[in-house]
């Protein structure tokens, strides 16, 4: 309701109209505005009944308590820090501070905080998901001792003190408050499964609860299953349909079950048709639009965000990555502390990265282990990222029998993605099944992966085990001169002669006798040409090919190429072959 709607309009000499501008102008109660979630109305009513002087006990503890809805913790602290200052201090205001510096990430405070007094009714500070309060409204004075070990419970999870976490784990009873906060440590440690056998069981008993179904919908998209997610979160909308938190969520399943446009025009349907629970998430949604625009913004969004949202680093250091940028994706992660599976990969990867950049051998070896720690976690061995580190781990290690294993346990779900087929192909052509190495190399459509040393080496190697050395050598003519250019053209010199393919193993050798006067590649070149003369003698290469085997030795200045010549020229008179 808005409260324009309640200020005076009474005009001159319209007397007959008062009943109905009063009725008009009647000011909402405080209780009706909650109900409705309109947590910004409810602010405004507060502040202008504290502006005219009509200010009701406890108005800042209810500011506080509407600032936190709306995700402004700051504004719900200075409310609480005030009301600590006062003399008389309602008990209430420690827990509700400890809690509020919960969730702005002031764990130490909230610590200190909670000691203060352990006292409450407020059920909505315990540290679970923020739309509890729901599941949680009209209910009694709760016990002090349960509020106060749910929050030392959350603390001990977020110090990482296993000891305390078990401690305050053991005083957790049979009830939904309880339940709720053991279903959310399990979700923040990965425990999806565990956490949904919770919330389905609470809402076995409590079908008003529809919160839990955006809960147990974010378990089944952080296990993969989307479509389930979608189907679960339906439930949900049906009755809360300008939910922010789950229509982000249903964005986000569109990312993973369609793309970034997709998402963003859910995003888009709901920033037009924004609640008063907008705010509360508007930095998550900022955050989202760059993700699903594939790092549009990331240096513009992203920083300022990087404390405040968990994954804004992790996608911070991702943009650094595809950009190429390894030492400052490394500057950004490695004074992290790793505690889910992403921020252990993520790091994997950089480290990975960096090793391969810097050659170093430490930094790969970090990598290796950190893939190995994920891929054989009991939470993670059968979900496809746990698969992809153990793949990974073995890449590494060079293992690449292990690697195939692992690849083709999920091989469907990637077919068109180009870093998938990229890693197969490699590992592939390492087995020996260059055959299908080739395959999987022209699957790919990344022009700069496709332009990428390792790609077009492993291609021509893949060329050449598959009696295409004319594809090979192609590769090379299409490059500019460097030093790949010449790397390859060893490969192929060398790939060449080992598979009897002696014609571009002496073009090769050729070329590169000319770059770098090296007695090794006369010697390779010398080889390669007796070896095509004799598959002309035998009649395996065509006798025109001699033309061109007399032109490679007469571009050499060494003095076996007279001899060599003088050979095939005899032969070729012999067999009456036009030189």
């Amino acid at each position: 309701m808005m409260l324009s709607r309640a200020k005076p309009a009474v005009g001159r000499g319209v007397q007959h109209t008062d009943k109905r501008k009063k009725k008009g102008r009647k000011i909402p109660k405080l209780e009706e505005l909650l109900s409705k979630r309109d947590f910004t109305g409810a602010i405004t009513l507060l502040e202008f009944k504290r502006h005219v002087g009509e200010e009701e006990e406890d108005t800042n503890l209810w500011i506080g308590y509407c600032a936190f809805h709306l995700g402004d913790y700051k504004r719900a602290l200075e409310e609480y820090e005030n009301a600590t200052k006062e003399e008389n201090c309602n008990s209430e205001v420690w827990v509700n501070l400890a809690c509020t510096y919960f969730f702005l990430g002031m764990y130490k405070q909230a610590e200190a905080a909670g000691f203060k007094d352990r006292v409450s009714w407020v059920q909505w500070l315990t540290p679970v998901i923020s739309a509890l309060w729901e599941a949680e409204a009209g209910r009694s004075r709760a016990s002090k001792s349960r509020l106060q070990n749910r929050l030392l419970f959350h603390l001990a999870h977020k110090f990482n003190d296993e000891k305390k976490l078990m401690s305050f784990h053991q005083n957790l009873q049979d009830v939904t408050e309880d339940q709720l906060s053991l279903a959310s440590i399990h979700y923040m440690r990965s425990h999806y499964q565990e956490a949904i056998d919770i919330y389905k069981r609470i809402l076995l008993d409590n079908r008003e609860y529809l919160a839990l179904n955006v809960y147990v919908a974010l378990c089944y998209y952080k296990l993969d299953y989307y479509d389930v997610s979608q189907e679960v979160l339906a439930v949900y909308l049906q009755q809360i349909p300008d939910s922010t938190i789950a229509l982000n969520l249903k964005a986000c399943n569109h990312f993973r079950l369609y793309n970034g446009r997709a998402a963003e025009a859910e995003l888009k349907s709901l920033m037009d048709n924004a609640s008063s629970s907008f705010e509360f998430a508007k930095e998550l949604i900022r955050h989202n639009l760059v993700v699903f625009r594939g790092g549009e913004g990331a240096l513009q969004v992203l920083p300022p965000l990087v404390d405040v949202i968990p994954e804004a680093r992790l996608n911070l250091v991702i943009y650094y990555l595809r950009q190429d940028d390894v030492q400052e994706a490394y500057n950004l992660i490695k004074d992290l502390e790793p505690t889910t599976p992403q921020e252990y990969i993520l790091k994997g990867v950089v480290n990975a990265a960096l090793g391969q950049e810097m050659g170093s051998r430490d930094h790969m070896k970090i990598a290796q282990q950190f893939f190995q720690l994920v891929g054989g976690s009991a939470s993670e061995c059968d979900t496809i990222p746990g698969r992809q580190c153990m793949a990974s781990c073995f890449f590494l290690l060079k293992q690449f029998d292990d690697v195939l294993i692992y690849l083709n346990s999920f091989k469907s779900y990637f077919y068109n993605d180009d870093i998938f087929n990229f890693n197969y192909a490699q590992a592939k052509a390492a087995t020996g099944n260059t055959s299908e190495g080739e395959e999987a190399f022209l699957l790919i459509q990344s022009e700069k992966m496709k332009n990428d040393y390792i790609y077009l080496s492993w291609l021509a190697r893949c060329y050449i085990m598959n009696k295409k050395p004319r594809l090979a050598w192609e590769l090379y003519l299409k490059m500019e001169t460097s030093g790949e250019s010449f790397s390859l053209l060893q490969l192929i010199a060398n790939d060449c002669y080992k598979m009897g393919q002696f014609y571009y193993s002496a073009k090769a050798f050729d070329v590169l006798e000319r770059l770098d006067p090296n007695p090794e590649y006369w010697e390779g070149k010398r080889g390669a040409c007796v070896g095509i003369f004799q598959m002309i003698v035998a009649g395996r290469e065509p006798k025109e090919t001699l033309r061109e085997v007399l032109h490679l030795l007469r571009s050499t200045g060494n003095t076996q190429v007279e001899y060599m010549i003088r050979i095939m020229k005899k032969w070729a008179k012999e067999n009456r072959v036009s030189i």
